[in-house]
């Protein structure tokens, strides 16, 4: 009778044992699993990304505590991306977040059934990937990187007085770059500048493109075109040795040789996105209902270096509310 009592009472012990490991266990649900991919690398998409997680650390949730990243990166390779977007899918993570338009659309083409996060792409609409910006109807949103073009070329007027023939490089094949373009021309058109165009296939071309601006430009205007800004010294280099300015589309650019820009900050935007998507996290949004955000700030960003090589004094309207930066 002793020996029975003994074994209900071993018996009972593990029982009370398997309950609190049960009660007290870690449930796999609280490791938020998100997939990262970027269609290059190179500063732009690198701040939005580390935005992006920055964010969320900020917000309790901290890698290998309660979250894990896969991060990867699609070398400027369609093909590859695809592939990105099918481990993604196979390893059922619970959230995408994709920078730049062709990954944002591998990701869109492959995975229907969790949310996708995007950002760095300037027309989701165009590119597919949503109905419309203001209700995506897609498991799609996130936000544009939509740079306020027209001031910016009226900041090229401010800095370089006389400027009338504005070149521009960009990517025929990317819906982006496309979209870019074709906002370029018609504000182009609407103050009194010329567009002086040419097309590249790959980064590899960007160098012979800004060689054939030389004697025919008075100022490089580079968007937020993934071909382009991935070979940006390039662009720099013909700039530099022919003292022909550069007005870009983001701030990462002018610390890098650009002269100045009023643009878009990717870290912010990263943020911006990281904001979204604890929306999707903590509260259950749902990414079709939820309207496509611009960045909310931008800045006036000079490159003091630059400015005093090419002998232009900014005037004072401008330096009152810029922020002046120096060369890398």
């Amino acid at each position: 009778m002793k020996k029975n009592g003994v074994l209900w009472l071993a018996v009972l012990l593990v029982a009370v044992a398997g309950v609190l490991f049960f009660l007290l266990r870690k449930p796999a649900t609280d490791t938020l699993k998100i997939g990262i991919v970027q269609i290059v690398e190179h500063p732009a998409l690198d701040s939005a990304r580390e935005g992006f997680i920055d964010l969320l650390t900020e917000n309790g949730y901290v890698e290998g505590e309660n979250i894990t990243y896969q991060i990867q990166n699609a070398q400027g390779d369609m093909a590859t991306a695809n592939t990105i977007a099918q481990k993604f899918k196979n390893d059922k993570l619970d959230l995408i977040l994709a920078i730049a338009t062709p990954t944002a659309q591998a990701m869109a083409n492959i995975i229907k059934d969790k949310p996708i996060l995007i950002t760095a792409v300037t027309d989701p609409v165009a590119a597919g990937l949503v109905t419309s910006a203001e209700r995506p109807g897609t498991n799609v949103t996130g936000t544009n990187d939509l740079q306020p073009m027209e001031g910016q070329f009226k900041l090229a007027q401010a800095l370089v007085p006389g400027v009338k023939r504005v070149g521009i490089i960009y990517n025929a094949g990317e819906t982006n770059s496309v979209t870019q373009v074709n906002m370029a021309r018609e504000i182009a058109a609407k103050l009194g500048l010329e567009i002086i165009e040419a097309t590249v296939d790959t980064s590899a071309g960007v160098l012979q493109a800004a060689q054939s601006f030389i004697g025919r430009v008075d100022l490089i205007y580079v968007p937020t075109v993934n071909t382009e800004v991935s070979a940006f010294s390039s662009v720099v280099k013909v700039a530099e040795e022919n003292k022909i300015p550069i007005i870009a589309g983001e701030e990462n650019l002018v610390a890098q040789g650009a002269l100045a820009t009023v643009g878009v900050n990717y870290y912010r935007l990263g943020r911006q996105t990281a904001e979204m998507a604890l929306r999707i996290i903590k509260e259950g949004a749902k990414p079709e209902t939820m309207p496509i955000e611009s960045q909310k700030e931008t800045e006036l960003v000079i490159n003091a270096d630059v400015a005093k090589a090419l002998g232009i004094n900014v005037p004072a309207t401008l330096r009152e509310k810029a922020t002046f930066v120096q060369n890398k």
